[in-house]
């Protein structure tokens, strides 16, 4: 079992000293500390300690992270701290976690999902425009060649420009410079901040989808610690689970990694759960798009919590989510993937991955 101060009892985590892993940043540390008071509403008598750290997504900020080309960027020392028993579990942006966690790693929980749509903020000379009514030739900040993709095919008039940083410095960017008419940024890290004012527009499907996993947050744990994995697990969002379930295994059936413009959007209805998965070309002029449903009704078995490899889907595992809805989910995921790939998605990724290479 790992290294934490404790004065346990009878439930394995009571009078523990839970230490919780974060990026150092503002929206992360807001993010980990919106966790820490849920699990302590939730376990009273447990002490939580919060650990920040660097990482490498943190350190390199002269570089588009889609030409990095290394997985795991804001993950990776988060991971290591929770490897050597440094930490208890990790808080994430579950949008940052590949599909495929290291050996040992499990994620515990998936929280209620924020808005998942990316948004317009707008210099503040541009007050009042949407990205229709800016003027030609004005120039847009993003680094997701998903972002860039997508708008560049619906917006032709715009032009799209690398911006790197945290939420923080990127707005400072933006307000202090006239190099950006307007930037794109996630709506939730925007709300978990406090600046909804910002928002001068919220991209609906039709003209943005969002990043596999966008607006949830996540907690990574060890998987053998079966007493902090019961802890978390209470804090699981079962339309969020089952979403974000389809999402990874569609990204994972399609293209490992996130330097490819792969783009989703789900919804659970009346126990419908729906996806829609889309790839592009750099420029977004060549796209595939579909979109499939499955039933998500809790199935009658009997669901034991087996927290072994086996029982992880795309990383997660949620012994307290229907187990038939679960395999529902991630068997969409891979299906839709499957009917892009057959319709030629490999190409348009190929080529996409090898013209942001040699950019």
């Amino acid at each position: 079992m790992s290294g934490e101060s404790s004065t346990q009892d009878g439930n394995g985590t009571a009078g523990r000293v839970i230490r919780i892993g974060t990026r150092k940043s503002q929206l992360a540390r807001i993010q980990t500390d919106s966790v820490a008071e849920k699990l302590k509403e939730l376990n009273p008598n447990v002490h939580l300690e919060i650990v920040g750290m660097s990482t490498t997504g943190d350190k390199i900020l002269d570089t588009a992270l889609s030409k990095i080309g290394q997985k795991s960027l804001f993950t990776k020392e988060l991971e290591n701290a929770l490897e050597r028993d440094e930490v208890d579990l990790v808080v994430h942006s579950l949008k940052d976690l590949p599909t495929t966690l290291p050996l040992g790693f499990t994620i515990g929980a998936v929280l209620k999902r924020e808005n998942p749509h990316d948004a317009v903020v707008l210099h503040p000379k541009h007050a009042g425009k949407t990205l229709d009514t800016l003027p030609d030739k004005s120039v847009i900040g993003t680094s997701s060649l998903r972002r860039a993709a997508q708008l560049k095919k619906r917006f032709p008039h715009l032009e799209f420009k690398d911006i790197r940083g945290n939420l923080n410095t990127r707005l400072k960017k933006l307000d202090e410079k006239d190099d950006f008419a307007a930037i794109i940024l996630a709506t939730a890290g925007l709300r978990r901040m406090g600046w909804d004012s910002r928002v001068s527009q919220i991209l609906g499907p039709e003209d943005c989808m969002y990043a596999v996993g966008q607006g949830a947050l996540a907690v990574e744990v060890r998987a053998r610690d079966k007493d902090i994995l019961e802890m978390v697990s209470v804090m699981h969002d079962p339309d969020t689970v089952l979403r974000c379930i389809a999402e990874r295994a569609f990204m994972r059936q399609l293209a490992r990694g996130c330097s490819v413009p792969v783009a989703v959007h789900t919804e659970v209805k009346d126990f419908q759960l729906y996806l829609t998965g889309a790839v592009y070309s750099l420029d977004g002029s060549d796209s595939l798009k579909e979109t499939m449903q499955t039933s998500v009704e809790p199935g009658n078995e009997v669901e034991e919590a087996a927290v072994d490899e086996g029982a992880h889907r795309v990383g997660v595992t949620a012994s307290n989510v229907s187990q038939a809805a679960q395999d529902a989910a991630e068997k969409l995921g891979m299906d839709l993937a499957k009917l892009l790939l057959s319709k030629g998605a490999r190409e348009i990724l190929t080529v996409a991955r090898q013209l942001n290479d040699a950019r």
